[in-house]
């Protein structure tokens, strides 16, 4: 087929994520070999695959979402903010320096757009179908010159292009209508349509708004898709929690035991993989909740002090806001504390950092015997090994280098007490090992928590990921959109006034 999509959306945060995923489940189970494209990806949730290539997890959870391996080659460029003003870019899985957003929109965006085609591409001679993910919306006019993730490629590779629209933030049909308009005609006539997401109520009340949506644009909508709870799906730029509020996709059923467990996660500055709480999440009886501030440590039976892409200035924002006190006071009482990557590297006992922060020498909070040194090159692993009698596996993202003086050794890292630190990403997705951590945890604590037998958290994914194909499969045009895929963008479509400036 060698066909293609690009789903492009009004805002951030419209579902581009998950149409994308959704659309792959879908292709893979009618027998399509289907991979998932981003050209540009800006995020500090990220995942290292096989060959040792930083890249976004949206784009490996769609890669598992069509039943590949995520590469490369499904997210060249990747953006991680250090800052409001500045970036880390990581291109082809490898970092390869900082700069200013003026300094990458002024010359070095555009520089990529060929390493991206050429991505695009190979992926494109390799499978039947390469469905691709834009960023932010198309209509970004102040940056449409230096484009590389939206209209850019779809021009450049004559994508067809679904615009998707969050109805539940309100004002979809004149997001739908603005986006095109702004559109130059070129870019226009490559919108084939529309895909609603997160829909609540009866359907043939939208319907006059579809039709009226048609006659004003001459633009098909591809499915108006319900709002559907409990897709705790990997995000990228934004986070799946309010402040002080618990996970929103967490499983909601009773502890096995008689008591829940509660963890309370540091909302870090710069918080980098938050999805490595998911798998807590996923426990019956355990609540997974984000906070920033010492009061709401208090009755935690387990504190994260997750990764981020500032370690020290995470660990100023923790003296800050007399969480730093909190979490001293907690080890001390032999309370649980888990640390991963930039948070275990804070709670060591120095930190000499000219490479992330340039900040140099700067004391940890010494709740473990490790002293960290920044390094120039980035660790970028998949690591296996064993904790607490069961296998584990992860994955490494750190400029730091940790030299361990003491303690217990912990996948690498290592523990005091109640106190445990390591670099692993993605450790408790391992069930066997999240079951016994989380079992020493109570007995820390002092819980009559009991973890669940049977709770898989590769099954949960998997039938996440089908709940998305069924999205798809059950509330869009198919058939419209597998035309769309093989043959294009359809002729003939009418431009929409003013267009682009």
């Amino acid at each position: 087929m060698g066909g293609g999509l690009l789903i492009a959306g009004t805002t951030s945060d419209a579902g581009k994520s998950v149409v994308t995923a959704g659309i792959c489940r879908w292709l893979v189970r009618r027998g399509v070999k289907v991979a998932p494209f981003k050209g540009q990806n800006m995020s500090l949730n990220s995942f290292v695959t096989r060959e040792g290539a930083e890249i976004g997890r949206a784009q490996a959870m769609q890669a598992q979402a069509a039943r590949v391996e995520p590469t490369a080659l499904m997210n060249p460029v990747l953006l991680k903010p250090g800052s409001d003003r500045s970036s880390q870019v990581v291109l082809m899985g490898k970092p390869v320096g900082e700069l200013s957003a003026r300094g990458y929109h002024g010359g070095r965006q555009q520089a990529l757009l060929g390493t991206v085609l050429d991505c695009l591409a190979e992926l494109r001679g390799t499978y039947d179908a390469v469905i691709c993910e834009g960023a932010g919306s198309p209509a970004e006019i102040n940056l449409r010159r230096t484009d590389i993730v939206n209209m850019g490629i779809a021009r450049a590779a004559r994508l067809p292009v679904v615009v998707v629209g969050d109805i539940d933030r309100g004002g979809v049909f004149a997001s739908f209508f603005g986006t095109t308009a702004l559109l130059s005609p070129e870019d226009q006539a490559l919108v084939a349509g529309y895909v609603v997401n997160k829909f609540r109520g009866d359907v043939t009340l939208l319907e006059p708004g579809i039709e009226m949506l048609r006659g004003l644009t001459g633009r098909h909508t591809y499915g108006i898709l319900p709002y559907a709870h409990g897709l705790g799906i990997d995000e990228e730029d934004g986070l799946r929690v309010s402040m002080r509020g618990a996970v929103r996709e967490s499983v909601v059923a009773p502890p096995v035991g008689e008591d829940v467990l509660r963890v309370a996660v540091c909302a870090v500055p710069l918080m980098s993989n938050f999805t490595d709480v998911d798998a807590l999440a996923a426990e019956p009886g355990v609540v997974v909740r984000f906070v920033d501030r010492p009061e709401e440590l208090l009755d935690a039976d387990l504190v994260v002090v997750p990764g981020t892409r500032g370690t020290v200035r995470a660990l100023e924002w923790l003296r800050e806001r007399g969480l730093a006190a909190e979490l001293a006071r907690r080890a001390a009482a032999g309370r649980p504390v888990l640390g991963i990557c930039g948070g275990f590297q804070l709670l060591g006992e120095h930190i000499e950092d000219d490479v992330e922060s340039k900040a140099g020498s700067v004391a940890g909070l010494r709740l473990l015997p490790v002293r960290v040194r920044f390094a120039a090159d980035k660790t970028l692993a998949r690591p296996v090994g064993e904790a607490l009698g069961e296998r584990v596996e992860g994955y490494e993202i750190h400029h730091g280098v940790a030299q361990v003086l003491g303690g217990e050794a912990f996948l690498d890292g290592c523990r005091v007490g109640s106190v445990w630190g390591t670099h692993w990403h993605g450790s408790l997705e391992s069930d066997g090992f999240r079951r016994r951590f989380l079992e020493q945890v109570a007995r820390d604590a002092g819980r009559r928590f009991v973890p669940a037998p049977d709770t898989s958290f590769g099954v949960l994914r998997e039938e996440q990921l089908d709940r998305l194909g069924d999205l798809i499969e059950e509330h869009a045009d198919t058939d419209a959109l597998l035309r769309l895929i093989e043959q294009g963008p359809p002729a003939g479509l009418p431009f929409i006034p003013p267009g682009a400036p």
